[in-house]
């Protein structure tokens, strides 16, 4: 049993790696006046309950009630690769979307809902 464990700690290691290393890179694509973007609404209870109810009709299918997601292709928005991202990081890859990791662009949300989700993303960090 020993052995089995110590053969799976570097392969969730690798995992955790490639996770990581995946989303800095989406956060070197982002143009440096959308990462300088601050959140305009940031800051306001009205703002995080907005946000929540953002998050439960458009994100909680894929990132889960608790924002964990899956584990697998369906990323945890509680990591160290979110909390470090700007808001404007965020608000652009929102926007942008990245299909070939199954995130839809949310380009179709208003500018502010963007905000708001994103200003509930932090409250929950």
């Amino acid at each position: 049993m020993m052995r089995l464990r110590l053969a799976i700690l570097p392969i969730l290691l690798s995992v955790s790696l490639v996770v990581a290393a995946a989303f800095s890179s989406r956060w070197q694509q982002v143009p440096e006046n959308d990462h300088s973007r601050p959140n305009p609404l940031a800051g306001t209870p009205q703002t995080v309950a907005a946000g929540a109810l953002v998050y439960r009709d458009h994100c909680l299918q894929c990132h889960r009630t608790n924002a964990e997601g899956d584990g697998h292709k369906r990323p945890s928005l509680r990591s160290d690769g979110i909390r470090s991202a700007s808001d404007g990081d965020i608000e652009w890859f929102l926007r942008q979307g990245d299909l070939g990791h199954g995130m839809p662009s949310w380009s179709s949300l208003s500018e502010a809902q963007r905000w708001q989700v994103i200003s509930w993303l932090r409250s929950i960090q």
